[in-house]
């Protein structure tokens, strides 16, 4: 029989998310995805899977859900109060949910998503070799109340609860971006000066991009009049028509004409669609050898997340039958050494 995860209540920004279709730029369809990558590889870790697999993708806000077998879940990305019936559980580790257990998740404490990955995976239908919903796209669609997905068997459910410190990139900071075709347009100076700012994360974000906001003047390229549209790329830092930067992200469109000052790295964005409102982010040029090295680095530290992955240990006050463990194997008189 075919497990399944049942939503009881689903947050405004809940969908189903995995690595997304990278291949399909051609077609005029961008990556779509996770937009925190990593926390699908963390997760992976926490389940001791092979590979990411989908997981349920929340944007700000969790919800509250069930199992209809026994399933390990694993709570990644952006930290989530979250809690199985009235025990708070920790976030970035793995669990066991059981049947007549509701699991409970909150808003985001920190970061913008946060995942849910069910052990034996999310056994939709895949569509264009993904079973990530593209809301621009009109691929999938958000999950609501009442909604019940089909889940594969857990391959482990009587592994042990596992938890990993995950990579700092929940509160803004620094964003390494390299130069691209339309660098050009902008003056040495304005490069310069956009280095130098200091932006915040706009309101207006979603899964296609992310505003900053200045108090700087605009960031304008010396040439717009006649500018053609071109292919654009997750990453983009694209200056709208008031000389405000966007960061375009995992459902941004695949061509346009406004100018783009650089592009982000990869290893560097999930640290873009996780800055809560009001975060502060800076810029920093680096040139393509530097970023195709953080690129081998961030690759060759997926390899070991599994490693990082460490049993979790539970306090003893959080137990509520600890009466019932063997905590002792045997008794003594305590006089036996004298004897």
């Amino acid at each position: 029989m075919t497990a399944a995860l049942l939503i009881r209540s689903a947050g405004p920004g809940v969908s189903i998310q995995d690595t997304g279709r990278p291949d399909m730029a051609h077609i005029g369809l961008s990556r779509g995805g996770a937009a925190d990558p990593l926390a699908l590889h963390e997760a992976a870790a926490l389940l001791g899977l092979r590979a990411p697999s989908a997981a349920i993708e929340m944007a700000g806000m969790g919800g509250t859900f069930e199992v209809d077998a026994p399933m390990r879940i694993a709570l990644t990305g952006a930290p989530m109060r979250a809690r199985i019936d009235q025990r708070d559980i920790r976030w970035n580790a793995s669990h066991l949910l059981e049947p007549g257990q509701r699991l409970t998740i909150g808003a985001a404490e920190g970061g913008t998503y946060g995942y849910l990955t069910p052990a034996g995976g999310i056994a939709t239908t895949p569509l264009l070799g993904s079973r990530s919903a593209h809301l621009t796209a009109g691929l999938g669609a958000l999950l609501k109340d009442g909604d019940r997905l089909p889940l594969g068997a857990d391959p482990a459910p009587e592994a042990p609860a596992m938890g990993l410190i995950p990579e700092a990139r929940f509160t803004g900071g620094t964003i390494r971006f390299i130069e691209g075709p339309q660098t050009g347009l902008f003056s040495p100076e304005t490069l310069a000066r956009f280095e130098e700012t200091e932006f915040t994360r706009s309101a207006t974000a979603n899964r296609q991009g992310v505003r900053l906001e200045t108090e700087a003047p605009p960031f304008a390229a010396e040439v717009t009049s006649g500018l053609s549209s071109d292919f654009i790329l997750e990453g983009d830092l694209q200056m709208t028509g008031d000389g405000q930067p966007y960061v375009l992200l995992a459902e941004c469109q695949t061509i346009g004409g406004y100018p783009r000052i650089g592009t982000v790295i990869g290893p560097d964005l999930a640290r873009v669609a996780q800055a809560p409102l009001g975060a502060q982010l800076r810029f920093q040029r680096i040139g393509i050898e530097e970023a195709d090295r953080l690129a081998a680095t961030y690759a060759a530290r997926l390899k070991t997340l599994r490693r990082a992955a460490k049993p979790l240990v539970r306090d003893p006050a959080s137990i509520p039958d600890l009466l019932a463990y063997t905590l002792i194997s045997g008794v003594t008189a305590g006089r036996e050494l004298e004897e």
